[in-house]
């Protein structure tokens, strides 16, 4: 069982500007209590979101249920924010963290029941340290409630559709299957998953890449010949250690940096509850309008675009049926770039939370004993996505693309949670 962190105690709770909530009424005498229960609850600690968060390194889409889920059953309570699609009667005297806490467990074990004994005893443990009574029953029962609501929601998003055998394309710049077990692209479908919060998926649909025989595609196209060949002679040190630390997962990097902001700047519970929702629901988004693009215009990965540059009529391209990536090659289109969109959009909320410049510092899941330390949350985004050229995997066509979408995703959720 993973540690449960600690976080220092943090007594300013934003409020949020939204549509109204429902609410209950109260007399005046319940009034006055429910006023000193919510300044009790922007003292608690906001580490069970980030224990929960530690459980889940998953993908987007069960990120977002968890902590939409968590986030309402919060602000159910606290009433001192805007919820997510509903929210759930409760009484303001009922314990905040005991909601988060089932609400947390309740999402995991219905997307993950294999990890059931694990995802108990969490919950054991969190509701030990809150103490017994009505008010905490009244809290485990919002957060039940609040995750059945997200699930019920989210059953029929179209994310378990089987997709249709993917044919490719058979002109010069289509998206082959790549080597070296030429494999069936992955999440052809997902562009067509309902959005958490975008009207549609192609709402902020990056504009076409630049034609094959562009000076722009070339130059793209052969920096990543480059810096990105296995055996590149131009690629520095410190790049190739660059490509090798950003390889795992994109979204659980960026969670796990926002656990450690959360940690650093003492969130409490309802502002580390938004933070997570803002983030994940951002990632999410950005992953189903990346998908979107990515099948919309089918472009080929650098591994075919180098070994077939011959074929695209571009004089300043010359092929090289030999040139192998650092990296193995993800297996979907190349524009736009996933790591970029994702860290795009994860720059742009954590720097809506915290602000833009801050002491940061990250380790790797895949390159133990690496830190790499920034002073910006746009810096973090701008390696991650350059990561990506350095491993062959992308072009800074497919960055700059990426970034950008990213960005315009969590622009367009963050004012639905009081932040800019």
């Amino acid at each position: 069982m993973k540690k449960r962190l600690i976080i220092a105690i943090s007594v300013t709770a934003v409020l949020v500007i939204g549509s109204l909530a429902i609410m209950l009424t109260v007399s005046s005498a319940q009034t006055n209590a429910a006023n000193s229960t919510i300044a009790n609850n922007s003292k608690i600690s906001g580490s069970i979101v980030i224990a929960w968060n530690k459980e889940l390194l998953h993908p987007t889409r069960s990120f977002a249920i968890m902590h939409a889920a968590i986030y309402n059953a919060i602000v159910s309570i606290t009433q001192d924010a805007h919820p997510y699609l509903f929210s759930v009667p409760a009484s303001r005297n009922a314990q905040p963290d005991a909601a988060a806490a089932q609400a947390g467990h309740d999402t995991l074990l219905a997307l993950y029941p294999k990890m059931k004994t694990e995802l108990d005893q969490l919950l054991t443990d969190e509701l030990a340290a809150i103490p017994n009574g009505s008010n905490k029953q009244e809290g485990i029962r919002v957060g039940h409630t609040a995750a059945t609501r997200l699930l019920d929601i989210r059953a029929n998003d179209g994310s378990s559709t089987t997709p249709a055998l993917f044919v490719p394309g058979k002109q010069p710049g289509n998206y082959q299957l790549t080597p070296p077990k030429f494999a069936a692209p992955v999440f052809t479908n997902w562009g067509s998953t309902t959005p958490f919060v975008l009207v549609k998926a192609d709402q902020f649909r990056p504009d076409p890449p630049p034609a094959l025989n562009s000076a722009a595609y070339a130059q793209a196209i052969n920096e990543v010949k480059s810096l990105g060949q296995n055996s590149s002679k131009t690629r520095t040190a410190d790049q190739t250690v660059i490509a090798k630390f950003w390889g795992g997962p994109i979204w659980n990097t960026w969670n796990e940096l926002a656990e450690n902001s959360a940690l650093a700047h003492h969130t409490n519970l309802e502002n580390t509850a938004r933070l997570f929702t803002v983030l994940n629901l951002s990632f999410a988004d950005s992953a189903i309008a990346f998908y979107d693009a990515k099948y919309y215009y089918q472009l080929w990965r650098p591994v075919t675009a180098v070994r077939e540059a011959d074929t695209t009529g571009n004089p300043a391209t010359v092929g090289d049926p030999n040139w192998t990536p650092l990296a193995a090659t993800a297996l979907d289109p190349t524009y736009p770039g996933a790591h970029s969109a994702i860290s795009g959009a994860g720059a742009a909320v954590l720097s809506a939370f915290f602000g833009n410049q801050d002491q940061i510092r990250l380790t790797s899941d895949v390159l133990p004993g690496v830190v790499r330390t920034f002073t910006s949350y746009s810096d973090v985004a701008t390696e991650a996505g350059l990561s990506r050229i350095y491993a062959g995997q992308h072009t800074r066509l497919d960055h700059e693309a990426g970034i950008k979408l990213g960005h315009n995703v969590a622009q367009f959720v963050l004012p639905r949670f009081g932040a800019q």
